[in-house]
């Protein structure tokens, strides 16, 4: 990477860490150009260079949030040797990356139907590509084994991810009966059990 593409990709960071720091602290309405430029001394142009537009900031904001979860949800799996503690780490990993990382969590819960979705599906889509990917290959192993049951990938992910990304969004939202430490106690297990197969959970060397 050359120096330019190196200030370039420094101020692009920049930006967004200051755009979740807006969210955060002024929520939607906190993401305007003149609140931006105010924030981080980057001129309007470098800003629409960037980015091309509000709406393309926010987008690129989901992608950077939703890529730091999915690498939460990877680094538990690595972690795991069996399909039973992987489903379980993948659940605990969510739980606590609503927990330690709200404003990064918000912003991906509150953009779920926003408007510059649609125009930007393809770049998000992209960004999350390899690590869905990542995630599908790490499963497969025991699909094909009998460990996990044998689904479209959506739907094992709505069985897994559905749960706690809802039980997330509702403690997000502040709801007084959602508690996230039970939630962690309680959901891991009971998703596994929606997910597994008939035959018993080896380790990835067959043990």
């Amino acid at each position: 990477m050359s120096p330019k593409q190196q200030r370039g990709e420094a101020t692009a960071d920049r930006v967004l860490a200051a755009a979740l720091d807006l969210y955060a602290a002024q929520g939607p309405g906190g993401l305007t150009m003149t609140a931006l430029i105010a924030e981080t001394g980057v001129s309007s142009g470098s800003l629409y260079h960037h980015f091309g537009s509000v709406d393309g900031l926010a987008a690129a904001l989901y992608s950077r949030c939703m890529s730091e979860l999915l690498d939460a949800l990877i680094a538990a799996l690595k972690r795991s040797r069996t399909a039973r503690t992987g489903v379980r780490a993948l659940v605990e990993a969510y739980l606590r990356f609503a927990q330690d990382n709200r404003p990064a969590a918000c912003f991906i819960h509150a953009s779920s139907y926003a408007g510059f979705l649609p125009a930007h599906a393809e770049r998000i889509a992209e960004a999350k590509a390899s690590r869905m990917r990542w995630i599908a290959d790490w499963l497969r192993p025991y699909v094909e084994a009998g460990q996990v049951v044998a689904l479209p990938d959506p739907l094992t992910e709505m069985l897994v991810i559905g749960p706690v990304a809802e039980t997330s969004r509702r403690w997000l939202a502040g709801a007084p009966d959602v508690d996230l430490t039970i939630a962690a106690r309680l959901l891991p297990e009971r998703i596994w059990q929606s997910v597994r197969g008939e035959c018993p959970p080896q380790d990835r060397t067959g043990r």
